[in-house]
């Protein structure tokens, strides 16, 4: 039997035994791993965006130029949360984005242009950014790299997909959303609810640079955040007529499907540890 006839769930589970070690050694081992991994994923992530945004007639993203703002955007966060080069190059990104608008205005061939540099704008700011973020919390105090805050928020982003999951499979039957997504459910959010507050508790026992009571707020930002980060990915497939951004990763679609709960979760995230840094 091939990976593509097997079940969900046991393409979810295959794929999940050949990504997540790999994505653990690239965490701990160092800052440089853990950059080279999640810049990898932001682009592909931002590609994904701009092909399907292109997959609708008249629209002509800037995929290759948006996609290298991006990295731009998050190379220089690196550097600059690492402490390796001055706050004052992010100044570096007001002259790039705005070459989108002078692109655009040499392209004869765009009858919208306008609609497109929204368009481009648009991935810049809903995929490549929240993967920016996702450097500025590894750096959070006194710029020294940690792990712990990263993985701390992948095990509970993937225990509430994994409690979502399997608690909207067995008892799912309230639609949380219908309109949007048919398949969700408060069952499944309430599962997710649980094994994030569960996961929340073994943090922060292990995992003391921060107080239990952040692991779990940000458990809890997580399930609410990410699950309207996941309604927000849905509603966008349902506007262009899709139902994976991808099938890169089998049993969770794309980059996007896979990391959407993550994308609207992180600027919350840093956001409450930034004005709650204790009680």
């Amino acid at each position: 039997m091939s990976l593509r006839e097997m079940s969900n769930l046991q393409q979810r589970v295959i794929a999940a035994i050949i990504a997540v070690p790999f994505l653990l050694f690239c965490v701990l081992f160092s800052d440089y791993t853990f950059l080279g991994l999640f810049l990898l994923i932001g682009v592909a992530a931002q590609l994904e965006f701009y092909k399907l945004v292109g997959s609708i007639s008249d629209n002509l993203p800037l995929t290759f130029y948006g996609t290298f703002c991006g990295v731009v955007l998050h190379l220089l966060t690196f550097f600059i949360e690492k402490g390796e080069i001055a706050y004052s190059n992010y100044y570096i990104l007001s002259p790039l984005l705005a070459l989108i608008f002078f692109i655009k205005l040499y392209n004869a061939k765009d009858e919208k242009p306008f609609k497109n540099i929204a368009y481009t704008f648009l991935g810049i700011i809903y995929v490549a950014l929240p993967f920016a973020l996702l450097t500025v919390l590894a750096f959070l105090k006194n710029e020294t790299y940690d792990p712990q805050i990263i993985l701390g928020c992948l095990f509970l982003l993937w225990a509430s997909d994994s409690g979502a999951y399997f608690a909207g499979t067995k008892f799912g039957k309230t639609k949380l959303f219908e309109r949007v997504s048919p398949k969700k459910s408060w069952e499944g959010s309430i599962g997710g609810l649980i094994a994030a507050m569960i996961v929340a508790y073994v943090l922060s026992m292990y995992y003391t640079n921060y107080e239990s009571w952040q692991w779990f707020g940000i458990g809890i930002i997580i399930v609410v955040a990410g699950t309207y980060g996941d309604l927000v990915e849905s509603l966008f497939k349902r506007s262009i007529n899709i139902k994976d951004s991808a099938d890169t990763i089998p049993g969770h679609g794309g980059f996007l499907d896979r990391f959407d709960g993550l994308l609207l979760s992180i600027p919350f995230i840093i956001t409450f540890l930034k004005l709650f840094p204790k009680l």
